[in-house]
């Protein structure tokens, strides 16, 4: 039997997904934090394992007291309140719970300062998105597809000539 070749994966460098809802008008807060995390690709439509909210929730409110919190306190938050919502405690086990803040501090949302984590510089969300994910995140990628768009169109001058 002959061997099959192996296709290397393509892992990508940075990636992210953006989407476009209706205005934000008559949200509860968790609400419009959810459409947050749909509009910037930390959450999929019709996914009932909303923890990314709650967590975001969490550090979104420890920010108005300038308040660093630990994996261990936003874990804890994060199972208050959704018992007080009354929402079932779906994705709160830990281990789950510092991977999707991994993916929050991923997309610069959330930094790390010595033992705790906080809203990036405690600064507001607009902030961080227009100076981190808008200059910084968004411009490498898009940057890097001009790249290959003008690589395409070198190759398909050469052909034509």
């Amino acid at each position: 039997m002959a061997k099959r070749k192996t296709i290397l994966k393509d892992i990508p460098l940075a990636e992210i997904t953006l989407r476009r809802y209706e205005k934000p008008m008559n949200l509860n807060e968790r609400e419009l934090i959810r459409k947050l995390c749909l509009s910037i690709g930390i959450l999929q439509p019709g996914d009932s394992r909303d923890v990314i909210v709650d967590i975001l929730n969490v550090l979104i409110k420890a920010k108005k007291e300038q308040k660093q919190l630990t994996s261990n306190e936003i874990c804890a938050s994060v199972i208050e309140n959704r018992k007080s919502m009354k929402l079932p405690m779906i994705g709160v086990a830990p281990s789950n719970i510092r991977r999707q803040i991994k993916r929050l501090k991923d997309l610069m949302l959330i930094e790390k300062r010595i033992d705790a984590y906080r809203i990036t510089e405690f600064l507001s969300l607009s902030e961080i998105f227009e100076d981190r994910i808008e200059k910084i995140f968004l411009a490498g990628i898009t940057s890097r597809i001009k790249d290959y768009l003008k690589k395409i169109d070198e190759m398909l001058n050469f052909r034509n000539v």
